[in-house]
């Protein structure tokens, strides 16, 4: 049966191929990625489409079919994971967690991948037990980019809603000088994203960290910020 709805799915995706979408895909990305080359919106609608096939099961074989679309290393079947895992939000208890984690740690292989689990996902799964946060401050010390990254993409969501900004900056704080750009775009955009209810806050933590902060995190942090903030966040100490 987990065969059957992953094939099915598999051909679904391989039927709306797009040329013109597959062969601009790939500039969005410095590593090579496996796509089909579907529209963003089609994958969306096969999503849907199949979960109605599957919504009467139980939790873990849905995880289940969600590891074996990751297993395939294509970011349509990811996205369709992603969706998947995130309808089940209501159900999450704290030993999903794990199988989160391992998603990250073993299949994400592309920021896209990452921010779509991530934000969404593991987001949703912090703000039901926020006690996980501490396995996120684990994550900025893993030697996998993809880890370090969703450390901080987690939040996103969360942020804009005001919420976890003293785990944010402490996040922050342990990604400053992260040498990836794909990491410090990450904690970036987490903090750009807390800035929209704490702007002060996090205009703060900016300007006692602006000699030292990657200037691409930074330019990202204070992206929504009024003018005279960002100028006043661009100059560097002497």
């Amino acid at each position: 049966m987990v065969k059957d709805i992953v094939f099915q799915v598999q051909n679904a995706l391989k039927e709306n191929v797009d040329e013109k979408t597959k062969a601009s895909s790939q500039k969005f990305f410095k590593e090579e990625i496996k796509n089909y080359g579907v529209k963003t919106a089609t994958v969306t609608q096969i999503s849907k489409t199949y979960y109605k096939r599957i919504e009467s099961k139980s939790k873990s074989e849905i995880f289940e079919l969600c590891e074996e679309l990751w297993r395939s290393g294509y970011i349509e079947e990811t996205f369709v994971a992603c969706h998947w895992s995130y309808l089940l939000r209501k159900q999450y208890e704290p030993s999903d967690f794990l199988i989160f984690e391992k998603w990250i740690h073993h299949y994400v292989d592309n920021w896209a991948s990452c921010d779509t689990l991530c934000n969404h996902t593991v987001g949703s799964f912090i703000e039901r037990y926020p006690e996980h946060l501490e396995d996120l401050k684990v994550f900025t010390a893993s030697e996998n980019r993809w880890m370090r990254r969703a450390a901080a993409v987690t939040l996103i969501v969360p942020a804009r809603k005001g919420k976890f900004l003293k785990e944010i900056l402490e996040l922050a704080n342990l990604l400053l000088m992260d040498q990836d750009d794909l990491v410090q775009k990450g904690y970036g955009w987490m903090l750009k994203a807390a800035s929209e209810v704490h702007q002060q806050e996090i205009f703060d933590f900016v300007m006692s960290k602006k000699n030292v902060m990657p200037r691409t995190a930074l330019r990202y942090a204070i992206e929504k910020m009024p003018k005279e903030m960002k100028a006043l966040a661009m100059v560097k100490d002497k």
